[in-house]
């Protein structure tokens, strides 16, 4: 019999959402992967590593020349001092990071904190592994936590805090001030924090990405999870790493050990190669998003529509009521797919309790071509619904 855990969990709305695009031939702004297919000179480097390289099973923590670029990279773009022989691993994609931490420091019955809108991973993860999840609500347009809210969801049996900074789907980076007063709860209450940071290099602007491990008293009791497959828009290839110092390390490593145990070589190589050679990629990527985030966001006002600011990922949400949508964001996202041909994703689906249902996501990295049909479709979604 199957078990009844995941036999409850309704289907990932990206399944559905990416599903109907499908069946209806539908533009889809939902799902977050990018029309291009990636930087040519890292694919071309896997290429290579595949006939020329090592093709058999590589180090069960990752092969030590990518260990050593992942934390030469650190170094460079966040001040980060990390011993690449004993703080860094390398998984199968940052969900599979996400896996080991919560399967290895969960113990049945402690207590996680877990910020809502989240990604939709986390919350049956930590159940498996025996968590109590404590939720804390964000709302827009701020999407920001305050100390009454911690106070709120923080207890002496919290074990783990789990962190999405860039946050998916709001599309914010946490400010300074915030992630001060989250390193002090942790600290209080001897938490661990689980800082998902997949989006780090695709933040625009002045926006600065400031990981929580950096903080004060933060070094030892943070596992930092980073994505090859978000720094370099190579969403397929799932390489993640975790960071975090050696005792932890040594714990998340019995879990990965029996989890993928590895990760193909060939893009293991790719990636080192990629961290010691993209700084050109660091810079253009975002600047290129940045204005693909913008074409969408200016056309999207042209017809009316509002929209809540972006300063990360490959996201951008509207403000349904504010924009004249009179339903909830579910049936609007539905009608949109079934009826104009768009997909986009409603944010209610991020949340576990008392949903936010005026929020649609929609995902920018896309061509020109594709970004402007999407609005027009959009708008004739809208219309249909008054």
């Amino acid at each position: 019999m199957a078990n009844a855990i995941y036999t409850a969990l309704p289907t990932t709305i990206f399944t559905v959402m990416s599903g109907l695009a499908r069946e209806m031939g539908a533009i889809n702004l939902g799902q977050g992967f990018p029309d291009e297919p990636g930087p040519l000179a890292i694919r071309q480097a896997a290429a290579d590593a595949v006939i020329n390289g090592n093709n058999q099973y590589p180090p069960m923590p990752g092969i030590p020349e990518l260990r050593e670029a992942v934390a030469s990279h650190y170094a460079r773009f966040q001040r980060l001092d990390l011993d690449w022989r004993t703080e860094v691993t390398v998984t199968s994609g940052a969900t599979e990071a996400l896996a080991c931490a919560f399967l290895s420091l969960i113990s049945p019955g402690d207590e996680v904190v877990l910020f809502q809108p989240m990604y939709d991973a986390y919350l049956p993860m930590v159940r498996r592994a025996g968590g109590v999840p404590r939720l804390a609500s964000l709302q827009p347009p701020h999407w920001r936590f305050d100390r009454t809210m911690l106070e709120g969801v923080f207890s002496d049996r919290t074990r783990l805090v789990v962190l999405n900074n860039p946050l998916n789907p709001t599309a914010t980076a946490f400010a300074a001030d915030d992630l001060a007063l989250l390193a002090e709860f942790c600290v209080r209450y001897d938490a661990i924090a689980i800082c998902d940071e997949v989006w780090e290099q695709v933040v625009f602007g002045n926006t600065v990405h400031r990981p929580l491990m950096a903080f004060p008293g933060m070094r030892e009791r943070t596992v930092k999870i980073g994505s090859a497959g978000k720094m370099f828009a190579l969403t397929g290839w799932k390489v993640g790493f975790l960071c975090a110092s050696p005792a932890i390390t040594e714990v998340l490593a019995k879990a990965h050990q029996f989890l993928t145990f590895t990760t193909p070589p060939n893009l293991q190589s790719a990636v080192a190669w990629g961290l010691g050679n993209s700084d050109d990629w660091f810079t253009a990527m975002p600047a290129d998003l940045a204005a693909s985030r913008d074409r969408l966001a200016q056309g999207l006002t042209r017809e009316g529509f509002v929209v809540i600011p972006s300063q990360a990922t490959y996201f951008l949400n509207i403000d349904l009521p504010a924009s004249g949508v009179t339903e909830g964001d579910m049936a609007f996202c539905l009608r949109a797919v079934k009826e104009a041909g768009v997909a986009g994703i409603p944010v209610s689906a991020f949340y576990e309790t008392d949903p936010v249902t005026t929020v649609m996501r929609l995902c920018f990295a896309k061509r020109d071509e594709t970004l402007d049909e999407g609005v027009r479709r959009l708008s004739r979604a809208r219309d249909l619904v008054s």
